[in-house]
């Protein structure tokens, strides 16, 4: 009886470990992107820098499933974003200015 409940306690302490394994950063996959012949960020961020003027930059997120980035700014206490296509480097979507 206790080797059942060792065996049992085992199982569920592996399978909450898998569960908790960390899947692909969006950095990783962001680096893979860019190895198949996307732009990387940086020149993105550079694009996108001189077509947001009296804008802050406030930083990036990346969406794996859709493979594009989205670019934060900022002016007059209101946020907008750009989400931008990571292989091409062109405009998706853009919130309200």
């Amino acid at each position: 009886m206790k080797r059942v409940l060792l065996c049992l306690s085992m199982i569920a302490a592996v399978s909450t470990v898998a569960d908790a394994w960390p899947r692909r950063s969006d950095q990783y996959q962001a680096r893979e992107m860019r190895r198949e012949g996307g732009p990387p960020l940086r020149d993105i961020q550079r694009q996108w820098r001189g077509r947001m003027p009296g804008y802050d930059y406030l930083g990036s997120d990346y969406d794996p499933d859709q493979g594009s980035y989205r670019l934060k700014y900022m002016r007059d206490g209101s946020v907008s974003w750009v989400d931008v296509d990571g292989r091409t480097g062109r405009e998706v979507r853009r919130s309200p200015r």
